[in-house]
């Protein structure tokens, strides 16, 4: 699968956590990780779904998940499920004493009322 297009096991993630929301000042429920260029954003679960609006903006059609313990991909384009794949560049997760949701301190008490279906 390395291979593959939209796949660059060479390029390391952008941060420990969604960059956007960090810069708004806001949370997420889970990470996913762009296989092409390691941009990390917050999934489709999380209020501000960035990782999907990063695919919709470059097209990277790839990502993986960046929780601890997980390794499986997502094609946007396909809308397939990948249980494994190539490894990336490490960290392969966001550090495991960051919380999901997270980040530690900004997540609402009442955070599920916030999920998206």
């Amino acid at each position: 699968m390395s291979d593959i297009h939209g796949i660059d096991p060479s390029v390391p993630p952008s941060g420990a956590g969604c960059a956007q929301c960090d810069a708004a000042g806001g949370w997420w429920f889970h990470l996913r990780r762009c296989a092409q260029c390691g941009h990390v954003g917050c999934c489709d679960s999380s209020p501000a779904q960035h990782a999907t609006a990063h695919f919709r903006e470059s097209g990277h059609p790839l990502v993986q998940s960046f929780e601890p313990g997980e390794d499986w991909y997502w094609n946007y384009d396909s809308g397939e499920l990948f249980e494994s794949g190539p490894e990336l560049n490490p960290p392969a997760s966001h550090p495991a004493d960051q919380p999901a949701p997270g980040p530690r301190g900004r997540v609402p008490a009442d955070w599920t009322k916030s999920l998206r279906r």
